[in-house]
């Protein structure tokens, strides 16, 4: 039985992205390190699985996969067919650009380490905070030791960690890092109207930029503040503390 590690390395931002590509080296001293990512950018596609065609896969280098599908596919397909025994570790990333707060629950990159849990694989999901003008060193040396970390002694049941990594000038590193909860945003108009050339309206979403609520201890806070977020987040969406409130619920049935 083989005793290295097996690390499923995937992304949203497609196999060809500079950030999969230095976490993939990044995490190659750690163990067998296999590439399954999407052939094209699928980003904010959140938890889609492909259910109504089929997939293709092609290996385009030793250990590296392309599927014509969603992160969440290539993190399926890779523990359930690909992979030649299952792995220790997923890690998704390194996004370009921030998933923190309510982004979470749109991400691609975040929902391929969902897939991972869902899947009893220890998962963790990496961005690289910014909008252009990406550099992953900081990310993929962060990424490192939390992996190895992660598989000397795994994470809590039905948990990842979701770490964004705030950007940093050259030569310089980031200051720590704060283990934090979800932040939020406030949503105002997110929407852009235009017109075409013949005169039919068409949208697009996202026009503005969503401001975050600054709260100490989210994970908006912590990057605000030059730190490396890590938060956990749990698969069983149930709000407990509404239980007692809507026991008071009462419904004629049948």
């Amino acid at each position: 039985m083989d005793a290295t590690p097996l690390i499923l390395v995937s992304n949203d931002d497609g196999i060809h992205s500079e950030g999969i590509r230095a976490l993939a080296q990044g995490l190659r001293d750690l163990g067998q390190v296999v590439v399954v990512a999407p052939d094209r950018e699928r980003s904010a596609v959140s938890h889609s699985l492909t259910l109504h065609r089929p997939l293709r896969v092609e290996e385009i280098a030793p250990g590296e996969y392309a599927v014509n599908g969603t992160p969440t596919d290539c993190v399926n397909l890779a523990v359930n067919g690909i992979l030649p025994r299952r792995p220790a570790l997923v890690v998704s990333g390194i996004n370009k650009g921030a998933n923190l707060g309510d982004d979470v629950t749109y991400s691609g990159t975040v929902s391929a380490a969902m897939e991972g849990t869902l899947l009893g694989i220890a998962s963790i999901a990496v961005s690289a905070v910014g909008r252009a003008g990406f550099r992953f060193e900081q990310a993929a040396l962060f990424a490192r030791r939390l992996a190895t970390w992660v598989l000397e002694r795994g994470l809590p049941p039905d948990t990842l960690l979701n770490v964004n990594v705030p950007p940093v000038l050259d030569g310089e590193r980031c200051r720590g890092f704060a283990l934090t909860r979800m932040g939020r945003r406030r949503y105002g108009d997110a929407i852009v109207e235009k017109t075409d050339p013949r005169g039919k309206k068409y949208y697009w979403i996202g026009g503005d930029e969503l401001e975050p609520i600054e709260e100490e201890g989210t994970d908006f806070h912590a990057v605000g503040q030059g730190l490396i977020s890590v938060t956990p987040i749990h698969l069983d969406l149930t709000n407990y503390k509404s239980f007692d409130a809507l026991r008071a619920l009462q419904l004629p049935w049948p």
